[in-house]
């Protein structure tokens, strides 16, 4: 799931099977190359290291991603000396506390959820982060982002990459032939969808809820963000922080406008099959079908973009672009819910203080949004880096000072609410569980303290 910018699998895993075992898969090693050929004016802050000392970093970005993960800190590898050495795995979010125990963990983690950054905190695994990476954390991020990578009053980690949630992508070519207008409230949105299934040719909305053990993850974002726009920050930071209950009136109200799409079989589900195909979809080919005309809408955060065939435009004028979920208001502040990562260490080392630095500036922000992809809510980004006016706006989104973001509130739950009964619980509720049901269950699993 990724994608830098999608959600990442949590599991127990016994610690017998996992003492010992080195994070594996998608390898990508970095040694110092020419730096006669190589302009190495932005990292001269880092030093130089003749001894080529190797850093280590273990996360779950895989494939096309890691690649471009690995090419963002090339000259700086060449221009500081510093091999830098990265193992992704699906694995690695389950495995990291073990391997941390066993004093096997890589020199740097890319975890993707703050409560995973609090766990491996509160086992005394992690290091502090150096003043460097404070400074620029302060400089170009937000007080919020800054206490996501914080636990018990102490600064680990400065965010990496990010992600808005809550696009709903389209056909910009069905629109106007069919005149269609972007929604700008939710009520128009409904009205939409009522439209297109008036028509009765093809299903407004395709969903895919399926992500192997993680399966429901996407159906949490769509609560969070319903939960965010319906009533607000306010009551949204109370529901992650049970100062109120899971099972609370206005997280019913969610639910039940949420259930109106993905639970009606006159709204979902576009070229997959009846309700019940919502589960087993997996959430990558999920908005496939509007390519094919067989659904109108797909509601997921703005990394869908690399999961469209190559060759797609993702424009405004191409074969797919996407708008946020509209407020409940038109013309308001902009209320998003999204994700990010946090680069973690387990050691200590002027070289590694000197890559968690490069990891936390500017510099290397643009340098790997500019790779394509990817965004991240770093000031000090340039949005003409991004690879798409997806991405762009993306950016500016999380630029924007009126902008209302949230993190993901699953991933700021308990692991046993937010990467277990809220999964499970979506399931079960798109198979026929009610919504009180569904709230009250996961409500009683809340840990007591």
């Amino acid at each position: 799931m990724s994608l830098t910018t999608h959600r990442r699998i949590l599991l127990p895993l016994a610690a017998a099977g996992i003492v010992g075992l080195a994070l594996t898969a998608c390898t990508g090693d970095v040694e110092a190359g020419n730096v006669a050929d190589t302009d190495c004016a932005d990292y001269e802050a880092y030093g130089t290291f003749d001894d080529n000392p190797e850093v280590t970093i273990g996360g779950t970005i895989q494939d096309d991603e890691a690649d471009r993960l690995v090419e963002s800190w090339a000259d700086f590898s060449t221009c500081t000396g510093i091999e830098v050495s990265y193992q992704g795995t699906k694995e690695f979010e389950a495995q990291i506390a073990v391997l941390a125990e066993a004093g096997n963990a890589p020199d740097i983690g890319i975890v993707p959820q703050p409560g995973l950054l609090a766990r491996l905190a509160a086992g005394g695994w992690l290091k502090p982060a150096p003043q460097a990476v404070e400074e620029n954390t302060d400089e170009f991020w937000g007080e919020d982002w800054k206490q996501y990578g914080s636990y018990d009053g102490t600064f680990y980690a400065a965010p990496l990459m990010a992600s808005v949630k809550g696009f709903v992508w389209y056909s910009p070519t069905e629109f106007e032939e069919k005149g269609y207008e972007v929604p700008e409230t939710l009520d128009e949105l409904t009205a939409l969808s009522e439209e297109i299934a008036a028509e009765g040719d093809h299903k407004p909305w395709c969903v895919g809820l399926g992500s192997g053990d993680a399966t429901g993850w996407p159906g949490t974002d769509w609560i969070e963000d319903y939960v965010l726009r319906q009533s607000g920050p306010e009551v949204y930071d109370q529901w992650i922080n049970h100062e109120i209950p899971f099972n609370d009136p206005q997280i019913v109200e969610a639910f039940d406008a949420v259930g109106d799409i993905i639970k009606n079989p006159d709204m979902v589900n576009g070229g997959l099959g009846d309700v019940s195909s919502v589960i087993s979809t997996e959430f990558g080919d999920a908005g496939l079908p509007i390519l094919d005309g067989e659904c109108s809408l797909h509601h997921q955060a703005s990394f869908y973009e690399g999961f469209w065939p190559e060759g797609t435009d993702v424009s405004p004028d191409g074969d797919v672009f996407a708008f946020l979920l509209p407020s409940t208001e038109a013309g308001g502040d902009k209320a998003v819910t999204g994700g990010g990562e946090f680069p973690v260490a387990f050691s200590e080392g002027e070289e590694v203080d000197a890559v968690r630095a490069y990891l936390s500036s500017d510099t290397w922000a643009n340098n790997r949004v500019a790779l394509g992809g990817v965004i991240s809510a770093n000031k000090g980004l340039d949005p003409e880096n991004a690879s798409s006016d997806v991405l762009k706006e993306s950016i500016e989104i999380l630029q924007d000072e009126n902008t209302v973001f949230r993190f993901d509130g699953s991933d700021l739950m308990p692991a046993a609410v937010g990467s277990d009964s809220f999964w499970k619980g979506i399931v079960a509720w798109v198979s026929g569980d009610s919504t009180q049901q569904t709230v009250d269950a996961i409500e009683s699993s809340w840990p007591s303290s």
